[in-house]
């Protein structure tokens, strides 16, 4: 007795899953783009929060980064936070504005507050014309005439203070509570779409993959408070 088995509806079927498999990750790649695109907005919305309360928690390094007397307010700034997407994948970046307030015993703005505290770049101030320089020192007033130089107008604890918080966002709290909190570690290990499709991706193919691929990857939702 011989029996001839059509295997030829079989064979198909097993192709076209491959296909859908690998459609699907041609999706995701088509998607990829987008999705760290939505990725960026989230990141840096998240840590200018975390920034934020970093300074409300510890304002005597990180005020420097804030307009006068407004440490910790997100309106108050002196930083921007932007992100940039390209083939070696998403980029953050941030920038310092010129402080535009007046400090209570000066008459102009500490233009490069940010930069020059966060740097311990020295500054050299000078008394305007035959004029002297006031400030106060232990509660008194001081009148100098000859130019002073501040070796360090932040401090210690200010300079490198916002570098520090930024990388220990990115390095620390970015892998350890973000991608969870946030629900994207959870999306991004269990492919439901994968699964969902997966009848109909053997039966259509590549086709089916890259249309389930790029869908799935482009909405994945990145909760933020």
């Amino acid at each position: 007795m011989r029996v001839i088995i059509n295997t030829k509806a079989f064979e198909k079927q097993l192709t076209n899953i491959a296909n859908y498999s690998f459609g699907f990750l041609d999706g995701v790649n088509r998607g990829k783009k987008e999705f760290l695109n939505n990725l960026g907005k989230s990141v840096i919305f998240s840590l200018g929060q975390y920034i934020d309360s970093e300074a409300r928690a510890n304002s005597r390094s990180l005020h420097h980064v804030y307009e006068w007397y407004k440490t910790g307010s997100p309106s108050s700034r002196l930083f921007t936070l932007n992100y940039t997407v390209s083939n070696l994948g998403l980029s953050i970046n941030s920038t310092f504005k010129q402080s535009s307030t007046v400090k209570e015993d000066m008459t102009v703005p500490f233009y490069n507050k940010a930069k020059i505290m966060e740097e311990g770049i020295p500054v050299l101030i000078k008394p305007k014309g035959t004029g002297a320089l006031k400030f106060k020192e232990g509660g008194q007033e001081i009148f100098v005439r000859k130019p002073i130089t501040i070796r360090n107008p932040g401090g210690e604890e200010v300079e490198g203070s916002y570098e520090r918080v930024f990388d220990e966002f990115m390095r620390v709290y970015f892998t350890q509570a973000f991608l969870r909190s946030s629900g994207l570690l959870a999306y991004l290990n269990k492919p439901v779409a994968y699964k969902k499709n997966f009848l109909a991706g053997s039966r259509m193919g590549r086709s089916k993959g890259v249309d389930t691929g790029y869908k799935w990857i482009i909405n994945a939702k990145v909760e933020v408070e």
